[in-house]
């Protein structure tokens, strides 16, 4: 039976140039094509998960300014429940720079703003008052770590608890039992383990790293490899399939929303990472972050 999706993350304005390749320190690049769009690595899970069925809470800050007001109608308009989402009257909304190149690389710059403000007492008032349908906290790290780390406490036990740990950064030891999954990409499987994600061989190891910390599930994104998934008498790589990637943005936003609602759907591991490369494969087709999540009836 599916459960509600309650969603902790960031919300961004997304300023994107897309070139034909990305400039060198120093360099300036003419020609480029100039895109605005909704981001933030939370937004883009969230919308990700509403588009392929699920229902989703969102808790978020956002400025008190255009693109705030902006992000919060877009949600709605998504289907995503915007009850907990708090505007900040000090601090503007996230911004995110983002360089794309013409095979879909890209290069990222984040000026975090409210996101940075999303304080532990915020997320109290929210978790006070999801309901009982909620059963699955899905969080990165574009959100301040001790507040990630207080939801994880809180829900641990109680609701399903994912955390992308994205942008990478070192975790406290004491956080990993707290979590049911954990979903990096091959860069920041990286820098938790200290050693070269290059291959499933390597994602495997990385995985056995991280469940020895006392997470219950790791599923590591690797790009045009696909996905491995290490648990519970489970270990498995699925490949990509083959695609011509356009921006890769918001690839790994979309794969965990998919996985999310997946798991929420109470489908299998393995089936569920499946489910989440379909959708992410589709989404390096497409420009934008939050614009290329796919709708359900797309991954089927």
């Amino acid at each position: 039976m599916k459960k509600k999706i309650f969603v902790a993350g960031s919300s961004n304005t997304d300023m994107v140039i897309r070139s034909p390749r990305l400039p060198l320190p120093g360099e300036t690049i003419l020609g480029g094509e100039f895109f605005m769009n909704p981001g933030g690595k939370g937004a883009n899970q969230a919308v990700a998960a509403a588009r392929l069925g699920g229902e989703v809470v969102f808790c978020c800050k956002v400025g008190n300014d255009i693109f705030g007001k902006t992000a919060v109608e877009q949600f709605r308009k998504e289907g995503i429940d915007t009850k907990f989402i708090v505007t900040d009257s000090q601090f503007p909304s996230g911004i995110a720079l983002i360089n794309v190149d013409a095979a879909g690389e890209n290069a990222i710059t984040v000026a975090p703003g409210a996101n940075d403000q999303l304080s532990v007492a915020d997320l109290d008032r929210a978790m006070e008052n999801i309901d009982g349908q909620t059963e699955l906290v899905l969080m990165q790290l574009e959100i301040p770590l001790e507040t990630v780390s207080h939801i994880a406490k809180k829900m641990a036990g109680k609701k399903i608890v994912i955390l992308n740990p994205a942008p990478a950064q070192q975790l406290p030891d004491e956080l990993y039992p707290l979590l049911d999954y954990i979903t990096p990409n091959e860069t920041e499987a990286e820098i938790l383990t200290g050693m070269s994600v290059t291959n499933a061989s390597d994602g495997f190891q990385a995985a056995s790293m991280l469940r020895s910390k006392g997470v219950k599930w790791v599923v590591i994104t690797m790009g045009s490899q696909g996905a491995i998934v290490s648990g519970p008498e489970l270990e498995e790589w699925i490949p990509a399939l083959p695609v011509k990637a356009l921006d890769t943005t918001a690839a790994g936003d979309v794969f965990n929303g998919a996985f999310a609602v997946a798991i929420s759907e109470g489908m299998h591991q393995l089936t569920a990472v499946k489910f989440a490369c379909a959708a992410a494969t589709i989404s390096v087709t497409r420009l934008g972050a939050q614009a290329s999540a796919p709708y359900r009836h797309e991954c089927t």
